[in-house]
Parts: structure tokens; sequence; C-alpha cells
């Protein structure tokens, strides 16, 4: 053994492993293989197997595990050790050992020592064995430390799902957790935008769903999650659609198909929401489809209440479907402008309009139907049109005779709103030229079209004014007014009237409303002025 160790100590080869493997290599290499006879050559002994397939521990041989051509390397000599490790756990169980024949056949005290070599001590008195038959983990061997079997008990546990679906860098020694793999990896981009969209960062999430997707397209629930964001902004109509994709991937889709159904009740579409609602499983209750059939009955009463024409009934039935949750449903916000223009509260239908949801024409038509989004924009350019904005009219008339060109209705107002306007840009040429009687004529024309437009009104009024007629003109701007209570050029015109008529103290509150309305404009000032002092002086008159 002495010459063993001094063998060893002088053809040391690299670092301690790669020096104790070529040692043993080297040491135990066969010539032939070599039979050993148990009990000292006895007659009655039978001849064993080759020492290169002995077994000690009385259990079956191993499999055999061949070296490869290729140069070993630490790591793959540190896999093998974890996974035979397990086969020489417990101090009651022997160890192991194939080992290559010899040229000469050991002595059985030879085979004890060889057996006895696998367990040592190190320089500390810590006992170490060896991991397998033939690899050893050594210490003392170059640069490889085997830790002790619960020495990972000590060490530091992360959570490295949870670093990665948060998106931070998590560092163990030189490994980057946050590796491309994880950057591609769709479910890891979608935990990133569940993070964002539970921050409020909807824009965010929305573009890491979209990146999921385009990874992955065959996940519903990266659409569903798309659809949620899209809500949140506002988007509703697309997120309608996403919706959709995703119950096309997977029509069991619980989630998909509650979230549509609150879409289409926010949107006033109740059937499709009744339907989703039903489909949606344990995730609705009968109160989710009792609130939707109230929605669809709500909506009868509108079409019935608007067909009709009894607005009050219109106005008060498109208050109940919103409360009942369609709170972004663009027909029922066309159908109470509608209301408040039959009712001639033209300032209000053009509120309602503004506050309305904002969808693109293509958008909502794709969804609702062209003939749907034309009836929308029809109304749309008749509260246009009412406020005196003749060109936003004539746009959204146009667009909706694209949508439905067999509408008569459409087409009536289509007419409508060319009318009108063409006698409004005529009247106003024609007042600029100082030729106000055939201005009023113009004028004219365009109210027979539209009896109630307050923009001509407070026109043909000028027209009156310039003319010397200012009851008449009075009149007209009252009438403006009552439609648009803001219209300030009505108001004004109303108050020059008055003084002309020495109406002091109806031009006096005409005049200090449009002062609050239209502030530092110096001729409403003076004119403000000068009414006072008349009314002063018809005071100390009377007086």
């Amino acid at each position: 053994m002495a010459q063993t160790a001094k063998y060893a100590m002088e053809n040391e080869i690299g670092c301690g492993f790669m020096g104790s493997l070529f040692h043993l290599k080297g040491l135990l290499r066969p010539k032939n293989t070599v039979m050993l006879e148990v009990g000292g050559g006895s007659p009655h002994s039978k001849k064993r197997q080759p020492l290169a397939e002995e077994n000690f521990s009385g259990q079956n041989p191993p499999e055999k595990n061949p070296i490869p051509a290729r140069r070993a390397r630490v790591s793959d000599a540190a896999r093998k050790s974890s996974s035979s490790s397990s086969n020489n756990s417990g101090s009651n169980k022997s160890s192991q050992l194939t080992v290559p024949s010899l040229s000469k056949p050991p002595a059985n005290e030879e085979l004890s020592l060889a057996l006895s070599e696998q367990a040592k001590f190190d320089p500390n008195g810590a006992h170490y064995r060896a991991s397998t038959g033939n690899v050893m983990l050594l210490s003392h061997l170059g640069n490889i430390k085997q830790l002790k079997k619960d020495s990972t008990s000590d060490l530091p546990k992360v959570n490295i799902a949870k670093k990665v679906e948060t998106g931070q860098h998590q560092l163990l020694g030189n490994i980057v957790r946050n590796s491309p793999r994880n950057k591609s990896n769709p479910d890891v981009i979608k935990s990133l935008g569940n993070e964002k969209y539970k921050q409020g960062k909807y824009e965010e999430a929305l573009a890491l769903y979209d990146q999921s997707i385009s990874v992955d397209p065959t996940k519903a629930c990266y659409y569903s999650n798309k659809s949620a964001a899209l809500v949140e902004l506002g988007r509703f109509v697309e997120a309608v659609f996403v919706c959709r994709e995703a119950i096309r991937i997977d029509s069991s889709y619980l989630n998909a198909h509650f979230r549509l159904a609150k879409l289409y009740l926010r949107l006033g579409e109740a059937e499709e929401a009744i339907y989703h609602y039903k489909c949606s499983g344990r995730k609705s209750g009968p109160e989710n489809i009792l609130r939707a059939q109230d929605l669809k009955n709500c909506l009868d009463k509108c079409i019935e209440a608007r067909n009709l024409g009894d607005w009050k009934k219109l106005l008060n039935e498109t208050s109940i479907a919103f409360s009942l949750g369609s709170d972004s449903a663009p027909q029922i916000y066309a159908m109470k402008a509608d209301a408040l223009i039959g009712l001639r509260l033209h300032e209000e239908a053009y509120k309602v309009i503004q506050n309305a949801p904002i969808f693109t024409t293509e958008l909502y038509a794709e969804l609702f139907g062209s003939s749907v989004a034309a009836g929308l924009l029809q109304v749309h350019a008749l509260v246009y049109m009412a406020n005196g904005r003749f060109e936003d009219a004539a746009g959204a008339v146009e667009q909706a005779l694209k949508l439905d060109n067999c509408s008569n209705s459409i087409k009536l107002t289509a007419e409508r709103v060319r009318c009108v306007g063409s006698a409004r840009i005529n009247g106003n040429r024609l007042f600029k030229g100082s030729r106000f009687s055939e201005a009023l004529v113009s004028y004219n024309k365009g109210l027979e079209k539209d009896p109630h437009n307050s923009v001509l009104l407070c026109n043909r009024g000028a027209c009156r004014y310039k003319l010397g007629q200012y009851e008449q003109a009075v009149e007209d701007c009252t009438a403006a007014l009552v439609l648009r209570p803001s219209y300030s050029k009505a108001r004004l015109r109303r108050a020059n009237s008055n003084a002309q008529l020495e109406k002091w103290g109806a031009a006096i509150q005409d005049y200090e409303m449009v002062m609050q309305e239209i502030p530092g404009d110096e001729d409403v000032s003076a004119a403000f002025s000068e009414a006072k002092i008349q009314l002063n002086k018809m005071h100390n008159t009377s007086g």
C-alpha cells in the first residue's frame, strides 16, 4: 500500500479529483479478466464470476455505467455522485465496489483492504465515505468539497417562482434567474401583466398581455386578461371582441363567459348578457340573470316610448336602464338625447352626447350591426344641428348614409341637415353684405325645416334688430334661449333689443348675465353702464 501511495503521488495529475480518478484507473487497469476463488483453493469450491462483476453487498449487481470516451468533467462527476448517493445511504448497508480485475489475483486480505479504503477520515476527524463504488468525492483532493448530508438545511430558501413572477432579478451565485427563457415564457409575461394590472397600470398590463398572446396565441386566459385591461381603459367594444376570442379558444371558460356577460350588460345588450350569464355556470348567480332580464324589459319600454313620441317616458326609462348597469351603452345615451331634443332641451341633449362613451364607427358597426350604428349617428347629427354644430351634423349623417343608405328616416335627416346648413351659410353671407331682408328670408327657409333651431332663431333676431323690428327680435332671441339657456349671443342681442325698447330693467339683467359669461368685454360693460344710467333717470323722473 505504501508503494501504491507513492505511485499515486508521483503520478498525480491536475486537480485532486482528476488525480484520484486516474490513480484508480491506472492501479486497477486489467490486462485480462481473473477468476477468484474463495476458501483458499478448496477443491469443493466453484469458480466465481470475474471480479469486475463482483457484488460485495449481497444484493443484485448494479447496472454498469461505462466511462465515456470524452474527458470527464467536474460537473459530470458531481451529478453522478448526487444520483448514486441514495444507493449508499445508511450505515448498516455494505458499500458496493466494481473493480476491474488485477494482473495478479489479490488475496482475501487484499480484498478487505480495498474495501476498507472507502472509509477514511479527514484531518479534522470527520468521517467521509465514497459516494459510489468507483468515484469518491474527497475533501482533501483538489478544490472539490463534499457537503454534509444536512448541509443544505442552513442555506437560505428562495422562492424562485415568486421572484420570476414579480419580475425581480434573483441572483444565485453566477446564475441570473431572469433568463432569456423567462423573457419569452408567456406565463411569466402574463404574471408580470397581472402585477401591472393590480398596480393600476393598465396600459403596461395591456402591452404585456399582447406580448403573451404573440408568444402563444392559443391560451384563452391571455385574451380574458387583456379584455379586463381594455375595460379599465374604457375600450369596451374592443374588450368584447377579445373576450369572444377567449371563448372561441375555450368555450367552457367560465370566467370569460362571465366577463363577456358583464360587458354586454354595460353596453345595453340584454339578451347577449342573459345568454353568457347562463353559460358562466357557478360564476353568476340568479341575481345577475334577473338584472339582465329587467334591462331587457326596460329597453323594450324605451323603444315603445320612442315610437310613440312619449319623450318624458323615454327619458325616465333611459334613467332606469342606466341604473341597471348599462352605463356604457351608446344606444341608451342616444335615446336619452333623442328624448331631450323632443323636449326642446338642446343643451342637455348635447351634454349627454358629450358624456357618452366614444367608439370608432367601424368597431361599433361590426359589433352591433350597420343599421344600429347608422341610427346612432343619425341622433348625433340631430343633436349637433340643434346646437349649431352644422359641420359635425353633416359629417355624422353622411357616415350614417354610408352604413345604411336604405333607411328613409336617415335620408330625411340628411336632407334636413343640408337645408338648414345651407340656409345658415347663405343668410350669414347676406347679413355681412348688409342685405338684412334677404338674409331674413334665407333664415326663414332654414326654420321651415327645423323650426326650433336656436342658431337660426338668433340670426333671424339679429336681422330684425337691424331692420328695427325690436319686439320680434326679442321674441326670436327668447325662443333661442329657451332651447339653449347659455347661448350668450342670443342673450346679448335680446338685451340690446330691450334697450332699444327702453326696457332697462330687462336689459340690465341680460347684460349682467352676459358679463358673467363673457368677462372683460368692454362693449358689454359700456352698454350695461348706460342701461343703469337710463334706469336711474327713469326712476328720478317718475319720483
